[in-house]
This record gives structure tokens, C-alpha cells and sequence, in this order.
């Protein structure tokens, strides 16, 4: 609707993870030098934390982006807190059967299924994202699948993402073995009060617009009321976006960011969107 009247070819501010859009500020910078460290190097587990919001999806569809071609991919991205086995979720995201076949044959087809990869000299890297869900139980099972190795060689890598819910997790005392295998770790702070402005304008850049559009005042007011969460920000900038092009603002000035919040904690559906940072 607004990209037209603001100049733009496609909407800045998405919810949805898009690499195209990621702006590497301090901490984004830093996290995917890890995960591209934990890759290199054969890390057994990487792990990567944040807050909702925070870019940690993102991250990872950035890395796929950008793995080499002798790497085989599988990406669990549904860890819903009821699951009690990893291995058919694992033969899943690895394209691998796994329907009517019992736990100890499963294990060894999934066993075989790295052994035929490295024979092709193919590397097999499992991404778990929101692994907050998992319990220790499960996590300790994915700890076991890990130890699969020919030779000298460990033949499956594991990254997992999730909420700082999972270091709490990772903290408990039957997951120590778990802790000392992950050799990669790394938490995303929200975007500071600096960053903020940079990272409006590297979205409204990508999408098109290379002219100043939210003041200094309003990149000032939207850090403010989210605490520099990435989601956050691109809620209310999204509707400040609609607010601007219905009000026909050559710019977004905090007076209109501030009339976002303010209908949106009391018209909105999802009012505590624009303070997710807060909470």
C-alpha cells in the first residue's frame, strides 16, 4: 500500500525472516562469525540465544544462504514441547524414512544415512531452531545422535537457536555432558539506541528508499518503546508507515510514531506488540 507513495518496491519492515534484510549491527555481526566458526571448524554443537524477535531465524536462513555445496542440510524448525522422541523429527528434516519403523532400526538407518554422506565426502549439519521447547530428555537424545563417528571424524554437526529459556535448560545439572560438547555459544542482545536508526534506514535502503525518512526524533521514539527488538521495530514502523502515506507525511516524525503507540495500546489487538522489548 505505502511502498509507492514512499518510493519503495517492497514493504522494509516484514515480520517475516528475510535475509535480504539483515543488518549486521554489532551483535548480528558477531553471532553469524560464530555460527560461520562453529561450520568451519566441525563444532559439535553451536549455540545461539536471544530474545524473541531478535533476528536469530534470520541469522540462520542467511547461513543457509550461504553454506558451501558439499554440505547436507536438515532444518527442524517445529520443536513443539510435546515432542519425546528427536530421531523421526531428525529423519524428517533430512528427507530420510521414518514412518512405521521402531526406534533401535531408526537409529541405525539414520546411522548409515551419515556414514553413506561421508563416504560422498558430504559434511551433515542438523539446525534445531526455537529449541527452547525441547526438553532435557530430548536434548540429551540429540547429544547421543552427535556421537556418531567413522574413524577420527564426528559425522553430524548440530546448531540450535532458541530463547533464553534454553541456557536456563542447558544449565541444569543432567545436561552437562550437553554443555561440554558445545564448543560454540553466543547470545543476541537487542540493537542499541544507536543502531536503531541505522537499522531503519538499512531496510528502507534494501527496499528501495535511499531518502531520509523517520526523523531522528521518531529512530529516537521507536528505540525508546522497543527496547531494540528487531520484530518490535518493525511493527510500529510498518504502521507508522500506513499512518505517514494516510496522513500524506513527507516524513515520520516522533509526534506520529508516538500517535501509533498510543492507538495501538488502545485500539489494538496485540497491544503489548509495540513494547515486546519492555516486557
Amino acid at each position: 500500500m505505502y511502498e509507492s507513495f514512499y518510493g519503495m518496491t517492497e514493504k522494509p519492515f516484514s515480520i517475516q525472516p528475510d535475509p535480504d534484510f539483515l543488518y549486521f549491527g554489532k551483535r548480528h555481526s558477531l553471532a553469524y562469525a560464530m555460527l560461520k566458526y562453529g561450520v568451519e571448524n566441525r563444532a559439535g554443537f553451536t549455540v545461539i540465544t536471544g530474545e524473541i524477535g531478535s533476528g536469530k531465524t534470520t541469522l540462520i536462513r542467511h547461513l543457509l544462504n550461504n553454506l558451501p555445496d558439499m554440505v547436507t542440510v536438515g532444518l527442524i524448525t517445529n520443536t513443539q514441547r510435546n515432542i519425546t522422541e528427536i530421531l523421526e523429527p531428525v529423519m524428517l528434516a533430512f528427507g530420510q524414512p521414518f514412518s512405521g519403523i521402531s526406534g533401535l532400526a531408526l537409529y541405525e538407518d539414520f546411522q548409515n544415512f551419515l556414514i553413506e554422506e561421508y563416504r560422498k565426502g558430504r559434511r551433515v549439519i542438523l539446525i534445531v531452531d526455537e529449541a527452547q521447547n525441547l526438553s532435557p530428555e530430548v536434548l540429551e537424545s540429540l547429544r547421543l545422535l552427535s556421537n556418531i563417528n567413522a574413524d577420527k571424524h564426528q559425522l553430524l554437526q548440530v546448531i540450535i537457536t532458541g530463547q533464553p529459556e534454553l541456557k536456563a535448560t542447558l544449565s541444569k545439572p543432567e545436561l552437562q555432558q550437553f554443555a561440554q560438547r558445545v564448543a560454540v555459544d553466543f547470545h543476541i542482545s537487542p540493537l542499541s539506541a544507536s543502531e536503531v536508526p541505522l537499522y531503519i534506514d538499512h531496510r528502507l535502503k534494501v527496499a528501495g528508499r535511499h531518502k531520509k525518512l523517520f526523523t531522528i526524533g521518531a529512530c529516537r521514539c521507536v528505540a525508546k518503546f522497543t527496547n531494540g527488538i528487531p520484530r518490535a521495530i518493525n511493527i510500529l514502523c510498518d504502521t507508522a508507515l500506513m499512518y505517514g502515506m494516510a496522513a500524506e507525511a513527507a516524513q515520520i516524525d516522533e509526534a506520529m510514531i508516538e500517535e501509533v503507540i498510543r492507538d495501538k495500546r488502545e485500539f489494538g489487538v496485540f497491544s503489548n506488540d509495540v513494547d515486546a522489548g519492555q516486557t
